[in-house]
C-alpha cells in the first residue's frame, strides 16, 4: 500500500477533516483495547513498537539488542506477529520449513540471530518461548497489543517523517493518538535526524538517538553500477543509503511494503539487469521473499543500527534486565 500524500503534510485539511470522525472511532477503540489486563510473563519483556503504520527500523533495533543480549550470556527469544497474523496458536519459525508467505519476511531475517515465534496473541508466544528456554523476551512490534505486560516499552520514530500530520487512520498514519502512545512508553528512541519536531511531543520522556548505516556491502557491488529494489515501509530511505555507501545506482526501483515478488517481476528485474549490464542489489528483508533460483542472482545488503552514544543501548539493557519481570 502506497500512504495517501495527505498521511504526511501536516498542512493538508480536507480529507483529515473528512475522515476525523472514523479516526476518533480507531482512537477509541485503541485506547479501549489497552485497558484490557495482559499476562505477566516470569521474565522480562521489551516491546520496540511504534505509533505509526510503515516501517521505522524496528527489526534493526531488534537485532541490535537481540546481539547485545546475547553477548552477555543471555537467551533472548523475540515474539512478532508476522506480516498478516494467521497463526493464532503461535508457532516458532524454522528457516529450513518456512516461507516469507507463511510466517513473514521479518521473522525469517530475526530468526538468523535467535529463536522467533510468530503469532497473533503475544501471550500465547510468551509462553511458548518461555517454556522452551527464553530468560527475556523482546516484542517486535505489539506496542498496541495488550495480551502481554511489557517490562519496558521503547516507542521507535523515524526522524525523516516523525508522526506524519499527527492524524489516526484513516486521516492519518498513527495506530493511536500521540499522547496515549507516549504515556505508556518508558523511552522514545529517534532514528536520524528529527526533520518534523516529534521531539517536541515527548515531555519529560527520555529520548534516545541512532542511525542506520550501509553494511556487508558485497564486492559485487562496489564497482558496478546497480538496479535497486526494494518493497519496504520507505525504499528511498534504501537507495538514499546505498547512495550514501558510495555505490552508482543505475535504477532504483520500488515495490509496496512486503511486495510479494512474482515472476513477472523477476523477469523484469533481470532483462533491466542484464541491459544496464548491472548488479541487482535489494535489502535482507526482500531477499526472504525472492525465489532461490533468483535470489542467488541478487546482492543483498543490509543496515544496521549506530547510537549516537555508545552507552546508551547498554544502560537501558541495565534498566530492562534490572526491572522486576
Amino acid at each position: 500500500m502506497t500512504p495517501p500524500a495527505f498521511w504526511g503534510n501536516p498542512q493538508a485539511r480536507f480529507w483529515p477533516t473528512l475522515l476525523a470522525p472514523l479516526a476518533w472511532g480507531v482512537a477509541g477503540i485503541a485506547r479501549r483495547r489497552m485497558r484490557r489486563p495482559g499476562w505477566q510473563a516470569p521474565v522480562p519483556v521489551l516491546c520496540c513498537g511504534n505509533v505509526s503504520v510503515g516501517g521505522v527500523g524496528k527489526t534493526t533495533v531488534v537485532i541490535d539488542l537481540v546481539q547485545r543480549l546475547s553477548a552477555r550470556g543471555r537467551n533472548p527469544h523475540v515474539l512478532t506477529r508476522g506480516y498478516g497474523g494467521r497463526e493464532a496458536n503461535g508457532i516458532r519459525v524454522n528457516p529450513a520449513r518456512h516461507t516469507a508467505r507463511q510466517v513473514g519476511d521479518e521473522p525469517l531475517l530475526l530468526a538468523e540471530y535467535c529463536p522467533v515465534w510468530v503469532g497473533g496473541d503475544r501471550s500465547v508466544t510468551a509462553r511458548h518461548a518461555v517454556q522452551a528456554g527464553a530468560d527475556c523476551l523482546i516484542m517486535d512490534d505489539g506496542f498496541q497489543n495488550p495480551s502481554l505486560q511489557k517490562t519496558f516499552s521503547l516507542l521507535v520514530v523515524d526522524g525523516a517523517v516523525g508522526f506524519g500530520n499527527g492524524r489516526v487512520l484513516p486521516a492519518g498514519p498513527l495506530r493511536e493518538r500521540v499522547e496515549d502512545a507516549l504515556a505508556r512508553a518508558d523511552a522514545l528512541l529517534v532514528i536520524g535526524t528529527d526533520q518534523t519536531g516529534a521531539v517536541e511531543h515527548t515531555a519529560a520522556l527520555p529520548v534516545l538517538w541512532a542511525d542506520l548505516e550501509q553494511c556487508a556491502i558485497p564486492p559485487s557491488v562496489v564497482h558496478r553500477p546497480c538496479v535497486a529494489f526494494a518493497g519496504i515501509g520507505r525504499p528511498e530511505k534504501f537507495f538514499k543509503g546505498l547512495q550514501g555507501a558510495g555505490l552508482s545506482l543505475a535504477r532504483a526501483l520500488p515495490y509496496p511494503d512486503h511486495y510479494a515478488y512474482k515472476r513477472r517481476d523477476i523477469e523484469r528485474l533481470l532483462a533491466l539487469a542484464n541491459g544496464l549490464d548491472a548488479q541487482l542489489v535489494t535489502t535482507p528483508k526482500d531477499a526472504m521473499r525472492l525465489l532461490p533460483d533468483f535470489r542467488k542472482n541478487v546482492a543483498e545488503v543490509g543496515v544496521r543500527l549506530v547510537w549516537q552514544d555508545p552507552t546508551v543501548p547498554e544502560r537501558l539493557l541495565d534498566m530492562f534486565l534490572g526491572a522486576p519481570a
